[in-house]
């Protein structure tokens, strides 16, 4: 069993169903501190963060990542125990094999061996972990990354190890995310009797041809690297459950995932000037949970991430910015160039959560040899 194999079993063998960490932090800071690294544990309220970093000097290169997993859903469904990692047809299974303990095994085998090589690499290596990924995110790397700010801290890379690719190891690399933009409408009307409309006012009524208006519009063409801002109904509501009501309120909530062709502030403008326009009675709630972000791709992160990969896997990778958010959406505000590689995406949240275990090993080598590049070329 390699070790990058035997790690990712005791990462998963932790039930750290988010926000719980369940010591998944203190096992990778175990393995960092002899390696040199100071282990910082940030907690904030019911979450657990962990900042280790060897070195003070520029630049400093960053994985960052999640020990927190999703609910692994009724278990009779999963063929083995989710958090009993199992090996079998050459795969790992257990909830977080993909998403995300695999890499974070991926990256403290990377660098054990990388420092036993270079003990005197030049720069700085840190590791972020959260484990509030999968919930709000309110308590995890965004509040980190406030700390680091404020006391002089800069992130140069970034590389988190959200699973990005597509069939195998390295054959897509994303290097931006679309930002985040959700609202929560609620129409207002009049409650009344079906049978006596005249006296009532339907909100479902009013609000149907401004729905239909916001799903029609076309917010932007995307870009070279975004696909256009897409508007999206997650959920409507409305009635008291009875067949003869008419209801007095309708509640919709909507999300965009918009491009960097985007500002939320021009967003919100679009939609109340499309609302005003239909005689509507309403209230409006905005969240915004991510801006979009995109790592220059003739930058130093992404031409070497780049090279690494063709020479060491023997593939020319995708660039992509697709899929949801992730928290690189909170380091790369800072000016950090921010990509994210890792396992194939294909069981993510699913029943019976798997990573080859081939791919594992190959992650670890990638990351070894993208940090090594890094900083070596970095120095003076």
């Amino acid at each position: 069993m390699s070790a990058t194999l035997a790690l990712a079993c005791e990462l998963i063998g932790r039930p750290s169903v988010t926000p719980e960490d369940a010591g998944c932090q203190a096992l990778v800071a175990e393995r960092l501190r002899p390696l040199g690294f100071r282990i910082e544990d940030l907690r904030f309220g019911a979450v657990v963060n962990l900042w280790a970093r060897r070195g003070r000097d520029a630049p400093l290169f960053v994985f960052a990542g999640h020990t927190d997993v999703v609910p692994p859903g009724p278990l009779e469904d999963w063929t083995s125990p989710p958090f009993e990692p199992r090996v079998r047809d050459g795969c790992l299974f257990g909830r977080g094999a993909a998403d995300m303990k695999g890499s974070i095994a991926a990256m403290v085998t990377a660098l054990e061996r990388l420092l036993a090589r270079r003990p005197d690499l030049p720069g700085s290596i840190a590791l972020l972990l959260t484990s509030d990924e999968e919930g709000p995110a309110v308590d995890g790397t965004a509040r980190v990354v406030e700390r680091l700010v404020a006391r002089g801290e800069r992130i140069d890379w970034c590389l988190v190890g959200e699973p990005s690719s597509r069939e195998v190891v390295g054959d897509r690399v994303r290097v931006g995310r679309r930002g985040s933009l959700s609202g929560r409408l609620r129409i207002h009307g009049r409650q009344g009797h079906v049978a006596y409309p005249e006296l009532a006012d339907n909100p479902v009524h009013r609000a149907l041809p401004a729905l239909l208006a916001l799903t029609r519009e076309a917010w932007d063409r995307g870009n070279a690297h975004f696909p256009p801002t897409s508007f999206q109904i997650s959920n409507l509501h409305a009635g008291t459950g009875a067949t003869n009501v008419i209801p007095g309120h309708c509640t919709v909530d909507f999300n965009f995932r918009f491009s960097t062709e985007q500002t939320p502030e021009r967003l919100q403008a679009r939609v109340e000037a499309l609302l005003a326009k239909h005689d509507l009675r309403y209230d409006l709630d905005w969240n915004l949970s991510g801006l979009p972000f995109l790592a220059p791709t003739d930058g130093v992160l992404v031409r070497t991430l780049r090279r690494v990969i063709r020479e060491r896997a023997g593939i020319d990778p995708e660039l992509s910015t697709g899929g949801g958010t992730s928290d690189g959406r909170f380091i790369a505000p800072t000016g950090a160039q921010v990509v994210e590689l890792g396992p194939v995406n294909a069981t993510i949240h699913q029943v019976d959560e798997c990573v080859r275990i081939e791919e594992l090993d190959r992650l670890s080598d990638l990351y070894e040899h993208l940090v090594e590049t890094l900083l070596a070329e970095s120095a003076p």
